[in-house]
C-alpha cells in the first residue's frame, strides 16, 4: 500500500514522505480498513513537528480520523463485518491507502453521508458537542461568541450552537471566509483584526458573552476576558495562534467567570462510557441531517501536503479531506 509516513520530526511540514509500505495483519481486537477517505486536522501538523501533547514513535503516518471499507476482521471483533462502510477514530495512520483500526472505534458511516463527509465531521464536531454540551453548559437563548469560527473546529461549533439554540457571534481574520460562516447560520460575523471587544458588547445589550469557544488563544484569548459576561464560560479548544496566553486570576474573580479546558478524545478515554454518548449523541445528529460538515476541498493521497498547507496558510474554510483507492 502507498502511504504518506513521517520518518524524523521537523517544522517543515513538506518533510513527509509518501512510500509504499507494508501493514501486518490486524491484530486482538482490530480491523484492516481499505481508507477512502481521511481529514486533514491542526494536530496532524502538529505531530510532524514533534509539538502536539501525544507522540507518536517514528515512522507513522499522520491522520485522526478516516472513512472506508472493513476488509479484514482480526481474532474477537464482532462489532464489524467485512464489507461494512465504516467512520473510524485513528490518532494516527490516516494518511495510507489502508489502515488496523481497533474496531471498537469503528461505527456505521451516519445515513446518507458519503466517505468524503464522514471522514470529515467526528473529531470537529465531537469537540464542539463536548466543549458545549459537556463542559460548557450552553443553554437556550444564550450567546456563544465562537472564535475560529472559520476552522473545522470553528464551523462545527457555530453548527452545534444553532443546534443548541444559542445566538451565535462568530469571528475570524477574514471577511470573505466569514461570508461562508453567515451562510450557515451564524447571528453575527466579526473581524478580529479589527477588534470585537465592544461590538460583543453591543451586540449582548452590555452583557458580554454567556459563553466563548477558543481554539486561537493568543490576542484573542486576551480580549475575549474582556467580554465574557458575568459566569461566563471560557472555554479553551487549543492555540492555533501559536501562543499560549495567560489570565490574571483576578479577573475569574471579579468577573465571575470559569476558564475551561476541553479535550474531547481525552474526556472519552477518561470516561468511555460517557465518551460512548458523546459520540452516539453526534451520530444520532449526522442520521437525522442536522449536522452537515462543510468540506472546502479534497486532495488525493500523494498531495497530503497541499491539503495540510492550506490548514497551515489558514487557506481552508471548515474541512480539508485526502481521498485515495477511488477507483477499488
Amino acid at each position: 500500500m502507498r502511504a504518506m509516513r513521517v520518518h524524523e520530526l521537523s517544522d517543515d511540514i513538506g518533510s513527509i514522505e509518501l512510500v509504499e509500505a507494508d501493514l501486518p495483519p490486524p491484530g486482538e481486537g482490530e480491523v484492516r480498513l481499505r481508507l477512502k477517505a481521511c481529514s486533514i486536522n491542526f494536530p496532524d501538523l502538529l505531530m510532524i513537528q514533534g509539538k502536539y501533547q501525544f507522540k507518536p514513535d517514528l515512522p507513522f503516518s499522520p491522520g485522526m480520523e478516516g472513512s472506508g471499507i472493513v476488509t479484514e476482521l482480526g481474532p474477537g471483533v464482532d462489532n464489524v463485518s467485512v464489507g461494512d462502510e465504516v467512520v473510524a477514530g485513528l490518532r494516527i495512520g490516516g494518511f495510507a491507502e489502508e489502515v488496523n483500526a481497533a474496531a471498537a472505534a469503528c461505527r456505521p458511516i451516519p445515513k446518507g453521508m458519503d466517505f468524503v463527509k464522514a471522514a470529515a465531521y467526528p473529531a470537529a464536531y465531537l469537540t464542539a458537542y463536548v466543549a458545549l454540551v459537556v463542559r460548557g453548559n450552553l443553554q437556550p437563548g444564550e450567546t456563544l461568541l465562537v472564535h475560529g469560527s472559520t476552522g473545522g473546529v470553528g464551523l462545527a461549533a457555530v453548527d452545534v450552537g444553532k443546534l443548541l439554540g444559542a445566538t451565535v457571534i462568530a469571528t475570524s481574520a477574514s471577511d470573505e471566509k466569514l461570508k461562508t460562516v453567515k451562510d450557515r447560520g451564524a447571528d453575527h460575523v466579526l473581524n478580529v483584526t479589527k477588534g470585537f471587544r465592544e461590538k460583543v458588547k453591543e451586540l449582548t445589550g452590555g452583557k458580554g458573552a454567556d459563553v466563548i469557544y477558543d481554539p486561537v488563544g493568543g490576542d484573542v484569548f486576551d480580549e475575549s476576558v474582556r467580554c465574557i459576561a458575568w459566569n461566563g464560560r471560557l472555554l479553551i479548544i487549543g492555540f492555533t495562534s501559536g501562543r499560549i496566553p495567560s489570565v490574571p486570576v483576578n479577573m475569574p474573580l471579579i468577573k465571575g467567570f470559569s476558564v475551561v479546558g476541553v479535550r474531547a478524545g481525552e474526556h472519552g478515554r477518561r470516561d468511555p462510557e460517557a465518551g460512548k454518548e458523546n459520540i452516539q449523541a453526534i451520530d444520532n445528529w449526522a442520521s437525522e441531517g442536522k449536522i452537515d460538515p462543510y468540506v472546502c476541498a479534497t486532495f488525493p493521497l500523494e498531495r497530503a501536503v497541499d491539503a495540510m498547507r492550506m490548514l497551515q496558510d489558514r487557506q481552508a474554510v471548515g474541512k480539508v479531506v485526502l481521498t485515495m483507492n477511488e477507483d477499488k
